[in-house]
């Protein structure tokens, strides 16, 4: 006797025939989805697919006993349930379940968290939580905490926070005994939703249920408390979890690492390092990483790359994470430069670099004037089979934009498109600036076009590069059209955008209407807050109208606002001072009443950087503002330890 049965094969289906030796070998061997088609004595029998519509035909029930190919058991429909399960096909689980229903089969909970699994890895978290609810009253099975885990875990999977918080609630007010891994859980989605006293308070409440926080509880809440800026109550953590005999893991360690690393604590975190190392727990990959990226951060690149270094010295090997945060760090120090030697050993360590080093480095070149080296190296990645993506193509057409060629820009656009990279809207908005640099506003305007047809949506930037290219060339009423327009389509203007329109309205002599864009920034609905740039602009149009009492006024509510005065805010007061007063002033004692300001609001260096104007305009301050500026930088205790440290080199 031959079963014939429909096998999955990838995503098809086969014909195959068994004997019923072959069968049971077949079924033992392999976690296969098959249905059994008909019986035959014949192997070359065919059989109409279409006429099955069951998952499980009759006959694998009747046939099965008598030749020892399954026994009616619970197993059998336990195998089906998992491979099901394993194959996602919820329609033919539901059928299994119902079957098993009718025949009074026993239900395990092992058979629901199997399901649950299956339901999580479709991302159906609301089936999970429906079968979770059906298994008593519907299936006689008890749930318990590893059900009920197992339902929690896929809620938490799927990010929804609020939804795990709800279930936790219903499950435990219903008897359900939590365990360690349930409050992982719960604590986790906790953190999550940034209610960390909420997990706190979990967390607290696991001793009274004779629950013992493990590693990962501590670890879930160590990252809670980083995330939050509570980072000195998550070391406290660590004393208490090793008092409570519970060791760090790497994961608890690069965890407050980050959280010191993120809060700008490199000293704190280097400690951590060599805590790490007498606890036995060797730095990984990550550990280094986080510290590079934090030097980085914070300015301080030799010791990063010193870092890299010992990193390779402890056979712990870098990898293109660690290279592109030194690589990036480099860059924005203006340093690209030193950037492509990086590189180079990037690569010679057997590390090729992906497109997003690559745009960083050609951006910083050519920032940096050095356009040369900028295309050597996009050669380089061309020649190297790199295929470039839509951020290096517009990082290329951003430089070139830069170097005053908008029309080699829109070409390198053109050959983007046509290898299937999609410009968006920062490439446009590139070429929209280049070419108002260029004063070719007519192409600048036809780019916008092109951009617009194209399905690109212009953004907040792109307004604003638009704005300024108007207002810039004269055109107040094509830029006045524009403002209108971004904010009809629910664009906000930035910071750019309002100091660009405000000197489009100075310079047509609107100052006043200039003026009240500045009151609408410092409005509280407003996020675009004004800069040093928007003040200057505004002081130069009303000292161009002669209100220099006015300007000084707005100077005043400038120094109210923590905005500080810079060379251009001088040299606009100290011109206007000798051209528009009669008699002319020198300029002295308007700058010397600034400083003074400036110290009496505690901005020391602000304070000291307009002496120094003062000096190299031969105005110098008073002697009381030369003391009180001095003793403001000048503290006691370091003039003490510097007249310390100089005897101590006498005396030797």
């Amino acid at each position: 006797m031959f079963f014939r049965i429909l096998v999955r094969k990838g995503k098809g289906w086969v014909h195959s025939s068994f004997s019923c030796k072959s069968l049971i070998s077949f079924g033992r061997s392999f976690s296969v989805h098959s249905v059994l088609l008909s019986t035959s004595s014949s192997e070359t029998e065919q059989t109409n697919e279409d006429e099955i519509e069951a998952p499980i035909a009759e006959d694998i029930f009747k046939w099965g006993p008598k030749f020892g190919a399954y026994k009616q058991g619970d197993s059998t429909f336990y195998f089906l349930v998992k491979n099901y399960a394993d194959a996602g096909d919820f329609k033919s689980l539901e059928r299994v379940l119902d079957r098993m229903k009718r025949e009074r089969r026993v239900f395990t909970e092992k058979i629901f968290i199997i399901i649950f699994k299956a339901y999580g890895k479709a991302n159906l978290p609301d089936k999970a939580v429906v079968l979770f609810e059906r298994m008593m009253d519907e299936f006689q099975c008890r749930q318990t905490v590893r059900s009920f885990n197992s339902a929690l875990n896929v809620l938490v999977q799927a990010g929804l926070l609020e939804r795990a918080m709800e279930f936790h609630s219903h499950g435990v007010g219903r008897g359900v005994s939590p365990n360690v891994l349930t409050y992982n859980l719960i604590i986790k989605a906790i953190c999550k939703l940034g209610l960390v006293d909420r997990a706190i308070e979990m967390f607290r409440e696991m001793p009274l249920r004779n629950c013992t926080p493990d590693v990962f509880t501590y670890s879930t809440l160590m990252d809670g408390l980083c995330k939050g800026n509570r980072i000195d109550e998550a070391v406290s953590l660590l004393d208490e979890m090793q008092i409570e005999g519970c060791f760090p893991s790497h994961v608890t360690f690069n965890v407050l690492i980050n959280g010191l690393c993120k809060k700008g604590d490199m000293s704190r975190a280097v400690k951590l390092v060599d805590n790490m190392f007498l606890k036995g727990c060797v730095p990984n990959e990550v550990t280094y990483n986080t510290l590079i990226h934090g030097l980085c951060l914070k300015g301080k690149l030799e010791k990063a790359v010193c870092l890299l270094d010992r990193m390779v010295s402890n056979k712990c090997m870098p990898n293109n994470v660690t290279y592109s945060t030194i690589i990036n760090g480099l860059v924005k120090q203006g340093r690209a430069a030193d950037g492509a030697r990086v590189l180079v050993s990037m690569e010679e360590r057997g590390h090729p670099p992906n497109e997003f080093v690559y745009s960083s480095l050609i951006n910083g070149l050519f920032k940096e004037g050095n356009s040369e080296r900028a295309f050597t190296l996009w050669q380089e990645m061309i020649e190297k089979g790199c295929k470039p993506n839509t951020v290096v193509y517009g990082a290329l057409i951003d430089g070139l934009c830069r170097e005053g060629k908008p029309d080699e820009a829109k070409k390198v656009l053109l050959e983007m498109v046509s290898k299937g990279c999609i410009p968006n809207a920062y490439t446009y908005g590139s070429i929209v600036k280049g070419f108002f640099k260029t004063e070719n506003v007519h192409q600048a305007i036809l780019t916008w076009k092109e951009m617009v047809q194209n399905g690109c949506t212009p953004n907040e930037i792109c307004y604003s590069i638009l704005i300024h290219g108007f207002c810039e060339n004269g055109m107040l009423q094509e830029g006045l059209m524009a403002w209108k327009q971004m904010l009809g389509r629910g664009c906000k203007p930035d910071t750019v955008a309002y100091s660009s329109m405000i000197h489009g309205l100075c310079n047509a002599g609107l100052v006043d209407d200039g003026l009240r864009l500045l009151n609408e920034m410092l409005c509280e609905e407003s996020y675009s807050q004004p800069d040093i740039v928007t003040y200057n602009i505004l002081f130069n149009g009303l000292c161009k109208q002669g209100n220099i009492l006015r300007a000084i006024d707005l100077l005043n509510g400038m120094l109210d606002q923590d905005c500080e005065p810079d060379l251009v805010t001088c040299n606009i007061f100290l011109k206007n001072l000798q051209e528009k007063l009669n008699p002319p002033q020198d300029g002295r004692e308007f700058l010397d009443e600034l400083v003074v300001r400036l110290s009496k609001r505690q901005r020391v260096v602000s304070a000291s950087k307009i002496v120094e104007v003062m000096l190299q305009k031969f105005l110098p301050p008073k002697a009381s503002t030369w003391e009180r500026v001095i003793k403001d930088l000048c503290k006691r205790k370091k003039v003490q330890m510097a007249i310390d440290i100089v005897w101590s080199k006498l005396i030797d």
